[in-house]
């Protein structure tokens, strides 16, 4: 993969960003419920629906009794219904952290953070371990107290889906991303939660530049401790990989060694996002089609993957039953974002973003 050289690659490659997170999102949001719809759950709603090799948005249910009940809000995010993306906290943090860049710079502090979420984001529109900073902060909580403070979910994953926007603007600077991603996790996050986020970042960040995923995925390593339980089961993923094990058996291997920690705790996510990743290699489709059958938090997981993907390839590698039905336009509960356009949202982030090359 040539490197991101010219600006109007550079474009694409942020395009490809914003359009592969809003689709990966979209994907994986009728069965967000990790505790429910396993893998093979999964699965067997896709057989059912004659839909293996998955290619697509998920189908609808075969009939309202068959055993599948999918989130609230399919009838929005599944195939032949999809018109404009569907709201989600997975695009309202990227859309946030756009907008703090644009507001305070790259100078931003950890307390500017948590005073956009106040302005700018619903409490009701907070899950987990945000709503309990979010809350800690409107109790007049300052830093690092929001994140430890009757916080019990420290090391999930929502500082890692936070963390996009701080890779698409340093490519090719992953360190670069990762400290920015990691000013912002430590408002709500401790340990894997915040390695989660400094990892993500500097992975999607290493996608504008590596040859190939695995070089991505290998960068994205040497931003975190290597003795963490982050590190070493994505370097667990990736020997399993290397072995040629198929992509069912090294989920089936890695799920086993991570168990109890959850379905939305950081580390198993991280190996599911890295499977889909290293057995889609490159791939857009395939990328974000097995990281949703993976399980977990499928939204976060596909949302992430498919950004990381997107960056790999550009906007113009991503196939048009993904792009076309996004109808180039973002709901949002962030105030004053919902309705923008993604093309909008890109080349905005493309003017902040400060490359190696």
């Amino acid at each position: 993969m040539t490197p991101a050289r010219t600006e109007t690659d550079l474009a694409n490659r942020i395009l490809g960003g914003w359009q592969g997170r809003i689709a990966g999102n979209m994907l994986g949001k009728p069965v967000e419920q990790g505790a429910v719809w396993t893998r093979d759950r999964i699965d067997r709603y896709l057989r059912q629906a004659a839909a293996l090799p998955l290619t697509d948005y998920l189908p609808e249910p075969v009939s309202e009794h068959d055993g599948f009940e999918l989130r609230p809000e399919w009838r929005q995010c599944v195939r032949g219904r999809i018109h404009g993306s569907c709201r989600d906290d997975d695009v309202d943090y990227a859309i946030l952290g756009l907008h703090l860049l644009e507001t305070h710079g790259f100078g931003f502090s950890t307390e500017q953070v948590g005073d956009l979420w106040l302005l700018r984001l619903p409490y009701l529109q907070t899950f987990t371990a945000e709503r309990a900073a979010y809350r800690n902060l409107a109790n007049g909580l300052k830093p690092p107290l929001t994140a430890t403070y009757d916080n019990p979910y420290q090391e999930w994953i929502g500082a890692l889906i936070r963390a996009d926007v701080y890779g698409w603007t340093s490519p090719g600077l992953p360190r670069r991303a990762a400290s920015l991603a990691r000013r912002d996790a430590v408002l709500s996050h401790t340990g894997n939660g915040v390695y989660g986020a400094m990892w993500a970042a500097a992975l999607i960040s290493s996608a504008f530049t590596a040859p190939t995923v695995r070089h991505a995925v290998d960068e994205a390593l040497t931003v975190i401790p290597a003795s963490s339980r982050l590190a070493r089961t994505v370097r667990r993923v990736a020997s399993l990989h290397d072995t040629r094990m198929s992509w069912e058996d090294t989920l089936t291997t890695v799920s086993e060694e991570t168990v109890g920690m959850g379905w939305i705790h950081t580390v198993p996510n991280a190996a599911v996002i890295t499977a889909g990743l290293l057995y889609g290699d490159g791939d857009f489709t395939r990328t974000i089609t097995l990281t949703v059958r993976g399980g977990l938090d499928t939204d976060s997981n596909g949302a992430t993957a498919g950004s990381v993907a997107g960056v790999f390839g550009g906007a113009a590698a991503i196939p048009d039953q993904w792009k076309v039905p996004l109808q180039d336009t973002v709901r949002s509960a962030v105030f004053g974002f919902d309705g923008v356009r993604i093309s909008e949202l890109a080349e905005r982030t493309a003017r902040l973003a400060e490359p190696e090359i």
